[in-house]
């Protein structure tokens, strides 16, 4: 790029190099100026001698155009010949309509080329492990996962996290524009009881404490109703320390929904509403199978296709096809005959259907029926389904703490746990908490669908493998010597020897 470089009026932002500020235009937006020269950044996906012509395909986050260089002018003809793939570089050159036998109707940028004339490396690039002009199935998953920056580059991963971001955007415009609020909550809290094990965090200045990743954000978004908000949303990271399989990580994304003074039937249709606009916005190429989505009791799923999360395709080939339902009326306690206790189907502050119960009398009768007779119990518990997977589950929470302490009673817990564990929620409780409920809906499988993958690792961007390691970052890792003292910590068996601390280099 010629020195001392013009000021020009920047198409969509400006990029700074070399102390000088140079107009940025995105490829995608070079058909709009046919006749002009343009100042392109990006990278190089292909080089290709014809005679004395040389060809780019040169690529940024928007698409791909060609970039022509002509031998007559030497200095850049010389440049173009050192060039090689997923080098980084700076183009200039005039935008030229291409001959109508040369139009590639395939790529938006088809009707045109841009004719170089100066071009500066701003990066080389190493030989890369592996094509990224090829959709990738085709390519180990640990060679993509441990060069993930790389496999990223490829159109079908970019496309997939560009969806995502069109997904998760529009959730928060419509639910923002209905009254919601989003609210973070805390990553470091509390290890309790929720269904799964918990990611845990030892704490250096509380000697052998420890904090726990959240399995989800569910005692903060039910403490947040308390507090008066009504309408809480959050695009929520959650972790569980479980095994994993092709639909699930050690760390997902929900979209975390939670409301006060809210029946089942409110939610369910928020959530309808929610998810027909969009599809109908962000994925207008999908048909949803059925509007008002169905609505199936656990009993009738498990009865009529043995499953909780049926998938009501009519053409289970058909990608396009959305079969969304509801199953509700789920069982409030399972038998674990392993463990041989009662455990919760949801989870413990789900409220249990009082219309049920075949006592109607007094709070009193109604909790020792709930003691006595929990395999009859059924809970204000609905997932969320599509095409045979579940995408989210919520309930109607036990906003009494008698009622909340008989639950986890029957769960196995002496009162000496339930409030070391659950103290503070049932203490928040005794200051008037309103009625309330929610539901998280899973991002990440139902980019998986709407996208059309098997796999949810291929929309996440920096997923982990199957037994939860990150190859890119060569995660879980050790640490120092140092590092396990100041947390008051030893590794025993291979890890290290007991006691053993080395000084740092």
């Amino acid at each position: 790029m010629q020195q001392g470089a013009r000021h020009r009026k920047a198409a969509r932002g400006v990029l700074w190099y070399n102390d000088v500020l140079m107009a940025r235009l995105w490829t995608s937006e070079t058909p709009k100026h046919v006749g002009k020269t343009v100042e392109l950044v990006g990278w190089v996906a292909n080089r290709r001698d014809h005679g004395k012509l040389i060809f780019l395909d040169f690529r940024d986050r928007s698409g791909v155009v060609q970039a022509v260089v002509s031998p007559e002018n030497a200095e850049v003809h010389a440049a173009a010949d050192k060039l090689r793939s997923e080098w980084v570089i700076a183009l200039e050159g005039e935008v030229r309509a291409r001959p109508e036998k040369m139009v590639n109707p395939a790529i938006s940028t088809g009707s045109i080329e841009v004719a170089a004339t100066a071009i500066r490396v701003l990066s080389e690039s190493s030989t890369p492990p592996f094509p990224l002009d090829t959709v990738g199935y085709d390519i180990g998953e640990d060679n993509r996962m441990k060069y993930r920056y790389l496999d990223l580059r490829r159109e079908r991963m970019k496309r997939n996290l560009l969806l995502r971001h069109e997904v998760t955007l529009f959730m928060r415009n419509w639910l923002a524009k209905r009254g919601f609020v989003e609210v973070e909550t805390p990553i470091l809290t509390k290890s309790t009881p929720e269904g799964a094990r918990d990611y845990v965090v030892p704490s250096r200045l509380q000697a052998g404490k420890f904090y726990a990743l959240p399995q989800s954000p569910q005692q903060y978004k039910q403490l947040l109703m308390v507090a008066g908000l009504e309408r809480y949303f959050q695009i929520a990271r959650c972790f569980r320390d479980e095994d994993t399989r092709g639909d699930r990580q050690p760390e997902f994304t929900q979209l975390d929904i939670e409301m006060s003074f809210v029946t089942q039937e409110e939610i369910l249709q928020l959530v309808e509403e929610l998810y027909v606009e969009l599809v109908k916005v962000v994925t207008p190429q999908h048909h949803i199978a059925q509007i008002p989505f169905p609505r199936l009791s656990y009993e009738e799923a498990m009865a009529k296709y043995q499953s909780e999360k049926p998938d009501l395709r009519t053409d289970k080939t058909d990608k396009n096809e959305l079969a969304f339902a509801f199953i509700v009326d789920f069982p409030m306690f399972e038998w674990k005959e392993t463990e041989e206790r009662w455990d919760a189907v949801h989870h413990p502050f789900t409220k249990v259907q009082s219309s049920k119960f075949k006592v109607q009398s007094s709070q009193e009768e109604f909790i020792e029926y709930i003691k006595q007779s929990p395999g009859e119990l059924i809970a204000q518990q609905y997932d969320f389904v599509l095409n045979g997977f579940e995408i989210g589950g919520g309930s109607i929470r036990e906003h009494s703490p008698k009622i909340l302490e008989a639950v986890f009673e029957v769960l196995g817990h002496t009162r000496e746990e339930i409030h070391a564990k659950f103290g503070h929620l049932l203490e928040a409780f005794s200051y008037g908490v309103p009625p309330h409920g929610g539901i998280a809906p899973g991002i990440d499988r139902l980019v998986m669908v709407l996208a059309g993958e098997e796999n949810i690792r291929e929309v996440i961007a920096f997923p982990k493998t199957g037994d939860g390691r990150d190859l890119m970052m060569n995660a879980p890792a050790e640490i120092s010597a140092e590092q396990l003292h100041e947390l008051h910590l030893e590794v025993l068996g291979e890890g290290r020897k007991s006691g053993e601390l080395k000084k740092s280099k």
